[in-house]
């Protein structure tokens, strides 16, 4: 009889928050065959271990569309999930090669190792200090705006807008986002307003809550991200769409 997955989140402490979103754990990922992988615009960095035991570092970049989650190879992972600024200040790479994909980095990226998957408290206390000691805080302050505006709104907010309150060309914006991302700004706030969504789904709020132009687009949008209707997703028969990022 396989074992329950058991899964835990650690939100960090500010100021690593505004670009560490959170650091996450899965275990016993093997016998949980019939998982969906729904964006969730962060980009992942897992540190994996197979079910032959070996040790495996990725890099993710955003998920775009619905995927089914890899079958009985990864048997545990630890994640530490990104918000965009930490591509410039602490990863120092893009990511926009890696939509809906990801690559492999070496297994002693930035001083982890295997044993480090023994104790996820450890993991993010180690993870912490790891980041905090190369986090570079030289980083334009419109961008720290320009995901701020974003956020608080949960991507509904236009690119006319925002141009506006924080002084960069629309021209400008898609091009740091295309750049970075891979992903224009449009399709990066329809992840976050699905995301958003999401939330009031799992209580049965079945009709938009945001600022969708209408039911059918409602159900348009959550589809595309998911795969199925927000009806579906309110059911989550078996926690089949918990996992996202891998």
């Amino acid at each position: 009889m396989s074992q329950a997955l058991q899964y835990k989140l650690v939100k960090p402490d500010a100021p690593l928050s505004d670009f560490v979103y959170c650091f996450s754990s899965l275990e016993n990922l093997s016998g949980f065959s019939d998982g969906v992988i729904i964006p969730n615009g962060k980009i992942d960095l897992l540190f994996c271990k197979t079910t032959t035991n070996s040790f495996q570092i990725m890099l993710m970049g955003l998920e775009t569309k619905p995927k089914p989650m890899p079958k009985g190879f990864i048997d545990t992972f630890f994640a530490i999930s990104f918000n965009p600024l930490a591509l410039e200040s602490i990863l120092h790479q893009s990511t926009a090669e890696l939509v809906n994909s990801g690559k492999e980095l070496p297994n002693d990226f930035l001083g982890f190792e295997a044993s480090d998957l023994n104790d996820f408290d450890a993991f993010c206390e180690k993870a912490t200090k790891i980041l905090e000691s190369i986090l570079s805080w030289e980083i334009d302050g419109r961008k720290r705006q320009l995901f701020a505006h974003i956020f608080a709104t949960d991507g509904e907010i236009g690119i006319k807008e925002l141009s506006q309150k924080i002084c960069w060309s629309e021209r400008q914006i898609n091009r740091y986002f295309n750049q970075q991302l891979g992903i224009s700004l449009k399709t990066y706030c329809g992840i976050l307003r699905f995301q958003a969504s999401l939330a009031h789904i799992k209580y049965g709020q079945l009709f938009p809550q945001l600022n969708f132009t209408d039911q059918s687009h409602f159900i348009k949008e959550i589809k595309k991200l998911s795969g199925v209707s927000p009806k579906e997703l309110f059911k989550n028969q078996n926690d089949r769409f918990t996992i996202s990022g891998l």
